[in-house]
């Protein structure tokens, strides 16, 4: 029986092109996520990083294989049904923060909220607020985005990925566009989601930040290479 506390991926490989130009990106990739569990994804640029981490949030879909969240198989269920999967299920962090430059900070937080209708209409404020507050940018809730720095948006920007809920957090590079104090922050904030039960899955190649996580995929050229844990955690 598959545990819903994990997604698994089996054997997924992604292939870019036409038949007679084709790239594989990943490359026949197995492994499972856990709840708990703060996992890194490194290699280097162009070994298939993102391709792997779109895969695992469902925003896009392997070419061959599977990805599995419980008894939900992924390559199942319409664009729809992942849009709705995914909103409950994963909440996903951009390197370049991706909030809405129309919307406050706090209309940012409440739009996953209002897209997923889990959170009843008269609590998603005073919870939208709560998540601002605790990642310490609650004094910018009715600010534009543009109006606070990288550092605040990122904060802000992980606020949102848990306007849900989610089990799982998925991280495309956060702290890539971030000085170190604000990196450190960041990755500071994961993993404490990691140790309240959160599932963190962050695509880095930052080797400082790989050696706080609780375990490394190492990938090279679309191929998983290592998978191991992180000494000493």
């Amino acid at each position: 029986m598959i545990q819903t506390n994990s997604i698994e991926l089996r054997n997924i490989s992604k292939a870019y092109g036409n038949h007679t130009r084709e790239r594989l990106a990943v490359k026949n990739v197995t492994a499972a996520f856990q709840c708990g569990e703060f996992t890194v994804i490194a290699g280097k640029s162009g070994s298939g990083k993102s391709t792997l981490l779109n895969m695992l949030s469902g925003i896009d879909r392997p070419t061959e294989g599977e990805v599995l969240h419980g008894e939900t198989r992924l390559g199942d269920i319409s664009e729809n049904e992942l849009a709705r999967w995914r909103g409950k299920n994963v909440g996903i962090v951009f390197q370049f923060f991706q909030l809405i430059p129309t919307l406050t900070v706090l209309e940012n937080v409440l739009l996953p909220m209002d897209f997923c209708n889990i959170t009843p209409a008269a609590q998603r404020r005073a919870k939208a607020r709560n998540l601002l507050e605790r990642m310490g940018v609650i004094q910018y809730a009715d600010c534009l985005p543009s109006t606070i720095s990288g550092g605040e948006q990122q904060r802000a920007a992980v606020a949102r990925s848990l306007a849900n809920d989610p089990p799982f957090i998925i991280a495309d590079e956060p702290t890539g566009n971030l000085d170190t104090g604000n990196a450190e922050s960041i990755v500071g904030l994961f993993r404490e989601m990691a140790f309240e039960g959160k599932g963190v899955v962050m695509v880095t190649h930052n080797h400082e930040i790989a050696a706080v996580a609780d375990r490394v995929l190492q990938l090279r050229n679309g191929e998983l290479v290592s998978d191991e844990r992180v000494a000493g955690l």
